[in-house]
């Protein structure tokens, strides 16, 4: 005992020893790093002091100006764009406006009328640099420069006889025998953006009479929560007909070796694109989402072909990310929309031809009340699956109609497991039932729960849509803020959601006075771990979403009481097992297999056991 207290005692000094080591040498560092930096701040402060006086606002004067000479370099016989030159112009339909700048002779920025965003005034696309594009041509002397540089002239602007408005930008230099024309186009109504690139003199401006397009698109935030925007956000574009797309977070390029129609940047509910309609030949478009100020920032960079007479064609989609708006315009643009994709895509034809049209044909009898077009919606859909209620009810009532006869076997057999498990298989055999007759209705309905997961996440009527206490379908509603995070559940708490979660409960506890096995500890508790998952984790899904939920098992809990007390009546079901039990039995060559199965699982393990002894 006295070793083991001089050995305690002896590294209890050690330690102070070392500590006292590391403590005087720190000291001793810090000293001389603090005495160098005072010689280093005299030094400093003499070299200074000899220092000439420069004026900051020289030093900004002559970095503009040779930016400036660098830019007038670069744009050779074309004048380059500088603020004092910019002049902007509007195009302006029934549902969008559409700003044009001069640099560049380009799309600066695009609003839309029938949204707002988060300051309350339109949404806007774009701004802020948000959105350009521009292509490389020769402007002399072996130089190059990007046609968002230089400065058009607005030539020409008006309206068609068909009611669209055009907007004519020129980019001409000193030789008049080379310029381009820029001309946008806006129809009467809608949301889709024309735009003509004629290049006279194609030899002396571009290499092998293609333009190299570079589209850069930043997605600025448009919904309250930036991080389920995020999650919600895709990069998307048809390549040889073929519809693609990447979520921004899980990638951050994609190189094209095939011709390419359109690439779109979709956020959650507004869809920002650029179209060819002869064809992008090939190309890339690279991403980024580490800002927390933006949604995704992208860069496009797209070979675009010109014809004979040095002309090209462009079209831009700004607009919401909505499936019959984009399927409108006949250009696959539609595909974007999240109805059902990846391994989900066996959804879509239900969203599409099923669940879409049915809220739509609601949302036009309720008109802004979209609580109750939803409300309408789920009993609509608890009435097209109340077969298969019925049918896992019915199973139920079957199932407990056995439980005492399943006791009976319990007390017999013990703790042999293999042997109750061949009996009990017996048993619903001879009584016909199906122990799986409850849990494949349920299976059938899951395709339903994907369709509307995928749904509420992107229909965009919801958005800005208020019911009860929430103030948009389309996003949590958060009556209860609690002025911190809590993990997994965040900084709030979803009334929808607790309703949603308490309504789950009370199915699943009616759900287990219904189960035979009532011992068994794995079933007694599985039912109620859904609930608790759908408190966490569908608290920060739309309120829209859980809105649905509480509908449906309102539905669920008021037909299992009508059911189970006025349709099925137990005596007969009863009577039925009774009458089965009398009927003469074929097995089937799977309940074959798997008494097969049963038995020679129970020999081996009676020979283990007969081994062991």
């Amino acid at each position: 005992m006295n070793l083991d207290r001089n050995t305690v005692i002896g590294f209890v000094l050690l330690a102070i020893l070392f500590f006292g080591y590391f403590y005087l040498l720190y000291t001793e560092q810090s000293e001389m790093r603090q005495k160098q930096a005072r010689e280093q701040f005299v030094r400093d402060s003499l070299a200074a002091a000899k220092a000439p006086v420069v004026d900051p606002q020289r030093i900004v004067k002559d970095s503009l100006k040779a930016d400036s000479l660098s830019r007038a370099v670069k744009a050779g016989s074309f004048t380059p764009a500088t603020d004092n030159s910019l002049v902007s112009c509007t195009l302006e339909n029934s549902s969008i406006k559409v700003v044009l700048s001069s640099r560049g002779g380009q799309i600066e920025r695009v609003a839309l009328k029938d949204y707002k965003g988060l300051d309350s005034g339109m949404v806007k696309l774009g701004g802020a640099g948000g959105t350009s594009l521009g292509y490389p041509i020769k402007t002399g002397n072996g130089q190059t420069t990007s046609t968002n540089e230089l400065q058009f002239v607005l030539k020409d602007s008006g309206r068609n006889q068909d009611g669209s408005q055009f907007v004519l930008f020129r980019l001409a230099g000193t030789d008049t025998a080379r310029y381009i024309d820029h001309r946008f186009e806006l129809p009467k109504a809608g949301y889709l953006i024309k735009q003509t690139i004629r290049v006279q003199g194609v030899a002396d401006l571009v290499d092998d009479r293609s333009l190299r397009t570079v589209w850069n698109y930043t997605a600025e935030p448009q919904e309250q929560d930036l991080a389920f925007e995020k999650q919600n956000t895709q990069i998307g574009y048809v390549e040889q007909d073929e519809f693609d797309y990447h979520t921004i977070g899980r990638s951050s390029d994609r190189r094209f070796d095939g011709s390419v129609s359109w690439v779109g940047i979709r956020q959650r509910f507004f869809l920002g694109a650029l179209i060819a309609p002869t064809k992008f030949q090939k190309g890339e478009v690279v991403w980024s989402d580490t800002s927390s100020k933006h949604v995704v920032q992208s860069s496009s960079n797209l070979t675009l072909p010109l014809d004979g007479q040095g002309e090209t064609r462009l079209q831009y989609f700004f607009g919401p990310s909505d499936y019959h708006t984009l399927k409108q315009y006949d250009l696959g643009l539609e595909q974007i929309v999240n109805l059902g994709q990846g391994v989900y895509a066996f959804v879509s034809p239900l969203n599409k031809y099923v669940i879409l049209p049915t809220y739509e044909f609601f949302r036009g009898l309720t008109g802004t009340d979209l609580g109750i077009a939803i409300l309408l919606l789920t009993l609509v859909i608890r009435l097209v699956i109340s077969p298969l209620t019925y049918s896992s009810y019915l199973s139920g009532a079957k199932m407990k109609a056995l439980r005492p006869e399943i006791a009976k076997l319990k007390e017999k057999f013990g703790e042999d497991r293999q042997s109750m498990s061949m009996e009990q298989m017996k048993l619903f055999r001879e009584a016909g039932v199906n122990p799986l007759g409850g849990c494949i209705p349920a299976l059938l309905q899951i395709p339903i729960f994907f369709a509307l997961f995928s749904f509420f996440n992107s229909e965009v009527s919801l958005r800005g849509a208020s019911f009860l206490w929430a103030h948009d379908l389309s996003t949590f509603d958060a009556p209860i803020e609690f002025g911190f995070s809590i993990p997994l559940l965040g900084g709030h708490l979803s009334l929808f959601n607790v309703l949603a979660a308490a309504t789950s409960f009370l199915i699943s506890w009616y759900s287990m006075s219904m189960t035979p096995d009532q011992d068994n500890p794995m079933l007694k508790y599985m039912p109620y771990i859904f609930p608790v998952f759908l408190l966490f984790f569908f608290n920060q899904l739309p309120s829209g979403l859980t809105w649905y939920y509480t509908v449906s098992n309102l539905v669920t809990l008021g037909l299992q009481f009508v059911i189970q007390a006025y349709i099925i009546d137990h005596d007969k079901i009863l009577a039925k097992i009774q009458e089965n039990r009398k009927k003469p039995k074929k097995k089937s060559k799977w309940q074959e297999r798997l008494e097969q199965m049963q038995e020679q699982q129970k020999k081996l393990t009676d020979q283990r056991k007969k081994t062991d002894k």
